[in-house]
């Protein structure tokens, strides 16, 4: 049951997808078009999930799913992942790779593989003050509250001295 992300109570349960690109403005179109499909059917044992996406920065696509009505179970979060993986073939995106960091460059968006970040905080590139994305968060609120953080105030730290 698809509903407006917006709606959903800050406990809703959320899945960070970042890309490693930015998605072109064609691309979205046909991204949330997709999701809307998806979104709309997706179950757990035959049971509609009350949920919603959202798309920020042309690159982290955010599924929230309001666990009051029905919560998702093995089967449909492997539904929601084969899902990401049909779309990272279409749009030859990484979506899945937990190992990369987003993180601010002023009004931009940077993306960087793990190893690089680290580099670039020995080097000094990224610093406490970096705004970086936690995409850790597990519910609304904290994605509100704790996705676009100084990298002091995220896991992101332990690379910084």
């Amino acid at each position: 049951m698809l509903v407006d992300f917006n709606t959903l109570p800050e406990t809703s349960r959320v899945w960070i997808y970042q890309a490693n690109r930015s998605f072109s403005d064609t691309e979205l179109e046909d991204i949330k078009s997709k999701l809307d499909v998806f979104i709309e059917s997706w179950t757990a044992h035959g049971a509609d999930l009350k949920s919603g996406y959202d798309i920020r920065y042309k690159r982290f696509i955010i599924i929230a799913l309001d666990q009051e009505l029905n919560q998702a179970t093995g089967c449909s979060i492997d539904a929601s992942v084969v899902f990401i993986q049909q779309l990272e073939k279409e749009y030859d995106v990484d979506l899945l790779d937990k190992m990369n960091v987003s993180y601010k460059q002023g009004e931009f968006v940077a993306h960087k593989t793990l190893t690089d970040f680290r580099k670039m905080a020995k080097q000094k590139a990224v610093s406490k003050n970096t705004i970086v994305f936690n995409n850790l968060v597990t519910n609304i609120e904290e994605l509100n509250e704790s996705w676009e953080v100084p990298a002091s105030e995220s896991w992101h730290n332990r690379f910084l001295s």
